[in-house]
């Protein structure tokens, strides 16, 4: 194989790679095609048909011709033989016999042309069937794949109804609550840590024991005055 048949093979190849990549992308070409090759080949198919019965009908007529030259020369025998021409009966006997082989031969012929067109007539038939066959698969097959096309789209459409984005925004809602309280006790912790909280907190304390004290003294002062009034 030289260069050039390769660089063709090759081009074929991508052709035919680009051609089947087209025909899944969009069956209703592939069904086309194969369609008109279908119509393409009734129409030969119908042209031969044609044919073979130009071919029956030329020895069906070239049968009826012999057969009434037949007739004619079985007639003319009769007569010479009535009429004691016997040379004449003789050539008319050698005519004959020629006659009946050349009728033999086109019934023979006639026979098989007529097997021929009954034969073509068939696969006129089934090569018609097989084509409203194709035609109605290609209906079929078509809406079925735009029913899929059509479920693939809703599908698409609900896909994008997804919640998960509102959720995921919620979340980031919820995240960011969360770091403002977070923050809010990050302040409350550094205000308890810081020196003058601890000094008022140690205020309040010293107040709160002074108190206590004073209470605690009254508390005997109270109890002195009871017992001296029980002493009088």
């Amino acid at each position: 194989m030289n260069l050039f048949s390769r660089l063709a093979n090759l081009v074929r190849g991508f052709f035919s790679l680009f051609v089947t990549g087209l025909e899944q992308q969009h069956p209703e070409i592939a069904y086309e095609n194969a369609i008109n090759t279908m119509i393409e080949k009734y129409n030969k198919l119908k042209n031969a048909t044609a044919g073979l019965i130009r071919l029956r009908e030329d020895a069906a007529d070239r049968l009826q011709k012999a057969q009434a030259q037949q007739k004619e020369l079985s007639a003319m025998l009769e007569q010479a033989m009535a009429t004691g021409q016997d040379d004449l009966a003789v050539e008319l006997i050698e005519r004959k016999d020629a006659v009946d082989a050349d009728i033999a031969s086109l019934q023979a012929e006639l026979e098989a042309a007529e097997k021929d067109v009954d034969t073509a007539k068939t696969a006129l038939t089934d090569v018609k069937g097989e084509i409203g066959k194709l035609k109605a698969e290609k209906d079929r097959m078509l809406a079925k794949m735009q029913s899929a096309q059509a479920r693939t789209r809703i599908n698409d459409q609900l896909e994008g109804l997804s919640v998960d984005a509102e959720l995921r925004a919620l979340e980031n809602v919820r995240t960011g609550i969360k770091d403002t309280i977070a923050k809010a006790k990050l302040g409350d912790e550094l205000r308890e840590s810081d020196l003058d909280t601890r000094l008022n907190a140690l205020k309040a304390s010293s107040s709160k024991a002074t108190a206590r004290a004073k209470l605690e003294a009254m508390k005997k002062d109270r109890a002195a005055a009871s017992d001296a009034n029980r002493t009088i």
